[in-house]
């Protein structure tokens, strides 16, 4: 068996009209992940992968190697003395500060911790909370071989000003030697390195937005909407310059912006000298008749360009499901599902494609304990070896007709267009484009080139994923303003003024408040399965599951919705559930902090303990559930829950974080994240 690793390495282009980037993340990604992710794998002598890079990753991480505060908003204020800060750079800088993973990255810093949860800072707390931060990014590679890393991380706190210089100083030179580290392990045939078009564009949309509906047909499109070919031919050929003045040599391989093709899209790739391409299974599934034997596991020959589909649900397993399970275990069972493909097709190539970035934040030790173990086991698996792109392109291929228009998420474009947000997005820089035709033959060249790449940035698949409902961000405000800006300084390069749509916000003002309602008096329901009448649960809190969405899509979980609060004597949950045969299939694990209990609940007992507090729970149309908190001395807890089946973690409850209590009940202020 042939097993093909492709990591998607991206983040989106945070530059505001002045060059500034708005937000810190190819900077944090770059100390934990962007060394980190090679570096574990080459760690193994018979590994092989490869690498997605996209521009603005590249253009974005090169303006670190200097001075990392002149283009970085976040660094600009982080560097500031405490006291000079105004309020506002004081509160931005705390909101960023405590946007860390808690339970992976903040936990293991007991300072850091202590501060986590705290509203207000002095001085000299803020300087804790503000090295601590970017420790806990702190990829594995330099916490083993920085000696200014582990001084420190052995600190613990009462940091000074110089730490912040000295430390800013050390991860900046660091990142400066990321690409040249892929360079290296290109050469040495160790990596595959590919990319995607320039600001990382649906290019199937570009080329024909009847993509989405065709894919879709029950999706929404703007309705006077064009082909933007020229656009897309300048996303392939900015992006091959860059890369061959970053790494010498061009790309011969691509990751079209969230795995989106068409028949189109391809053949224009392949006119621009691109020999491979890779993107999901749903879209093999899509391209084949009814008729057609599928074989997922072998590289296809589509027009004389190799494409390789992904196995979903391998490559879900690595990036939301192991990071549930203990390494040893999550590798062995990774094996296992290889052994079952090789036990049916021998010879076979199995490709493996995900985010190389973000869901190691989810792992304990940055995942570096997994992918030890992994790829030990791959190494050690007689039957199987690993191959980069540009080898298996060299394997016999299998042909493919015809080619499916979609995109990594159910095959469809729904993700990007359809939703109103999303539309409204698109149809700006409809307009945009319409105005900038009229009134292009009276700009210069270098207007002209400006303007251009102001457009190339809008048609970034990244906005769009943030618009509508069914992903969230704290930042998308953020996100929202920087993509109308670019639309904004389109109309002020031709010198007009812009629409008033571009001038106000297209997202709505989402925060989790939208998905968490605080309890607004005390309850008592009645523990029975099901909801007796409207009033028992009134005045409870209410955290909905469904909305509560991160930055990866994911098949959302069993559980839709939590109802909460409590009395004198108990605190009372009710979970809305999907299925009947809930109770049958899971089981619920209760993580209570800091009294360090732990307990299972497996539905045969209506009245079980965790510890010394008597649990009542019933399992109906609904799961309601009742905890003793007479016996608990403290003020405050904080209560998380697993869904558990077979042993692997499926969901976690509440989805953004344990739930803290405060065991009063003055509702003004006692529930809180």
């Amino acid at each position: 068996m042939n097993l093909s690793f492709i990591w998607h390495m991206h983040q989106p282009d945070y530059r505001d009209m002045n060059g500034i980037m708005q937000m810190p993340w190819v900077f944090l990604h770059a100390i934990k992940d962007y060394y980190d992710m090679p570096w574990m794998m080459a760690r193994h002598n018979e590994m092989r992968a490869t690498f997605n890079i996209t521009a603005p990753l590249i253009e974005q991480l090169k303006l670190y190697y200097n001075e990392p505060a002149r283009y970085d908003k976040f660094f600009t204020i982080w560097i500031k003395e405490p006291k000079n800060l105004n309020e506002s750079e004081r509160e931005w800088l705390i909101k960023l500060c405590k946007s860390t993973q808690f339970d992976t990255m903040v936990k293991e810093f007991p300072r850091y911790k202590e501060l986590y949860n705290q509203e207000h800072f002095n001085n000299n707390e803020l300087i804790d909370l503000q090295i601590l931060f970017l420790l806990s990014w702190c990829g594995i590679y330099l916490r083993k071989n920085s000696d200014l890393i582990k001084n420190l991380i052995d600190k613990k706190r009462d940091y000074v000003g110089e730490d912040k210089n000295l430390l800013l100083e050390e991860l900046s030179d660091f990142v400066s030697h990321i690409f040249e580290y892929y360079t290296q392990l290109h050469q040495d045939g160790i990596i595959s390195l590919s990319t995607t078009p320039l600001n990382h564009p649906i290019l199937p949309l570009l080329l024909d937005m009847n993509n989405a509906s065709k894919a879709n047909p029950n999706t929404t499109i703007p309705k006077e909407h064009f082909p933007l070919k020229d656009d897309a031919i300048l996303q392939i050929k900015k992006v091959q310059e860059l890369f061959f003045d970053t790494f010498g040599f061009k790309p011969n391989g691509f990751w079209p912006a969230e795995g989106a093709v068409d028949e189109k899209s391809v053949e224009l790739l392949r006119q621009s000298g691109i020999d491979w391409i890779a993107t999901d299974e749903d879209i093999l599934f899509h391209s084949l008749n009814s008729n057609d034997r599928v074989n997922l596991y072998t590289p296809y020959n589509y027009k004389d360009m190799c494409i390789g589909f992904r196995d979903h649900y391998l490559s879900d397993l690595i990036g939301f499901t192991y990071r549930h399970k203990e390494p040893q275990e999550a590798s062995h069972n990774f094996i296992q599902e290889l052994s079952k493909i090789q036990n049916i097709r021998e010879n076979e190539t199995v490709f493996i494609i995900l985010d190389g970035e973000n869901a190691w934040e989810f792992y304990k030790n940055n995942g570096y304990d997994f992918f030890d173990a992994l790829y030990n086991d791959i190494s050690n698996a007689t039957w199987m070896k690993t191959l980069n792109m540009d080898e298996v392109y060299k394997l016999p291929k299998k042909k493919l007709p015809y080619l499916a228009a979609g995109s990594w998420i159910h095959g469809e474009f729904n993700t990007w267009v359809g939703n109103s947000e999303k539309t409204k997005a698109w149809e700006l820089i409809y307009l945009t484009k319409r105005d900038y035709d009229r009134h292009k033959n009276n700009l210069n060249e270098d207007i002209k080139d400006k303007i251009s790449e102001h457009f190339l940035a809008a048609e970034c698949s990244d906005w769009f994923w943030w618009y509508g409902d069914d992903h969230f961000t704290e930042f998308g405000a953020e996100f929202d303003e920087l993509f109308r800006n670019h639309l904004i300084n389109i109309y002020d390069l031709m010198g007009i003024s812009p629409p008033n749509d571009i001038l106000f916000p297209i997202i709505k003002d989402k925060t989790t408040q939208d998905f968490w309602l605080r309890p607004q008096s005390d309850i008592s329901p009645t523990i029975n399965g099901k909801i007796d009448s409207f009033f028992e649960w009134m005045g409870c809190g209410v955290i909905d599951e469904s909305k509560l969405f991160s930055t990866m899509d994911k098949e959302r979980g069993e559980v839709k919705k939590i109802h909460y609060g409590q009395d004198n004597e108990k605190i009372y949950f009710s979970f809305e559930i999907k299925r009947k045969m809930f109770c049958q299939i899971y089981t619920i694990d209760i993580l209570i902090e800091p009294l360090n209990l732990k307990g299972t609940i497996n539905f045969k007992d209506k009245k079980t303990f965790i510890g010394d507090l008597e649990v009542e729970v019933v399992c109906g149309s609904c799961i309601e559930m009742a905890i003793d908190k007479t016996k608990i001395d403290i003020d405050e807890i904080s209560i998380r829950f697993e869904l558990v089946q077979d042993s692997s973690v499926i969901q976690i409850l509440p989805g953004f974080g344990e739930l803290k209590i405060d065991l009063g009940n003055d509702y003004s202020q006692n529930w809180f994240v």
